[in-house]
């Protein structure tokens, strides 16, 4: 019986780590500057983590069958505690998550508390159930005023977010339903909720943040390649949850500066 412990766990602990050395299972391409040094960190982590994995299961398979039950076998000797070995574990974990949040939390606090840079495309993110919205404050780089009174979230568009049409900031905001982004430039970001709480989750622009109700939450991240990414919702935000998604088209300047245009001419 030791043996077939042995094997199983083993064969168990090979087989799992295979698949994320093999990358089976992974991160899409990244597509955001801070792509680079989040994956680093993701892989970093895996490694680490990894190698303490295997060293337990293969102790395991080893002690299992090691001390399997035999004629010969001495009467069992219970152990009460280490308490050397015990705080040396101890420390050593609290070493390396403390480490790990360290390394990672500079990119993490520059994304949120750090101001975007001067001439950062601004885009107001709504979160609803269960639909994302998205705002531009146009060429006067004003954001209109907006009302609770004023939301109609089944009429869709300005009336979605409660734009109010007779504020003069008002006037050429953008709201749509597709997030458009131009390469290579900043992104402030604004996120808002007016519901419950949502999470605004873009897996390929390594971008995850949640929408609560009642604050203005402010990120800035800078798409680095052109192409559609998937939009999705990563929390739990009512029985429509699984529906509340969108996209995110990352273009060139020229396409970007195209599509604003065009959206402010349909307004006039």
């Amino acid at each position: 019986m030791g043996l077939a412990l042995l094997v199983v766990i083993w064969l168990i602990t090979f087989a799992s780590t295979y698949f994320f050395v093999a990358k089976t299972w992974w991160l899409p391409v990244g597509a955001a500057d801070a792509a680079g040094f989040i994956d680093g960190q993701f892989a970093l982590t895996f490694v680490l983590m990894g190698i303490i994995f295997v060293a337990a299961q293969l102790s395991l398979g080893y002690l299992a069958w090691r001390y399997r039950e035999q004629p010969s076998s001495p009467p069992v000797d219970y152990s009460h505690g280490n308490m050397k070995l015990e705080l040396v574990w101890t420390v050593l974990t609290t070493v390396l998550f403390v480490g790990l949040n360290l390394m990672g939390s500079s990119v993490w606090a520059s994304q949120r508390f750090d101001q975007a840079g001067a001439g950062a495309v601004q885009v107001e993110v709504t979160g609803m159930q269960f639909a994302w919205y998205f705002r531009y404050p146009g060429p006067d780089g004003r954001y209109g005023g907006t009302s609770v009174q004023l939301m109609d979230p089944s009429a869709g568009g300005e009336a979605a977010v409660g734009l109010n049409t007779s504020d003069p900031a008002a006037k050429d905001d953008v709201v749509t339903g597709t997030m458009y982004l131009p390469v290579d430039r900043e992104v402030d970001l604004s996120l808002r909720s007016v519901d419950v709480i949502h999470s605004f989750f873009v897996p390929s622009l390594r971008f995850k943040q949640d929408a609560v109700p009642g604050l203005n939450i402010h990120m800035h991240f800078k798409p680095t390649a052109i192409g559609d990414y998937e939009i999705a919702c990563a929390e739990l935000c009512g029985l429509g949850h699984y529906k509340m998604h969108g996209m995110v088209k990352v273009v060139s300047q020229g396409d970007f500066d195209k599509w604003l245009a065009a959206r402010e001419a349909e307004k006039q």
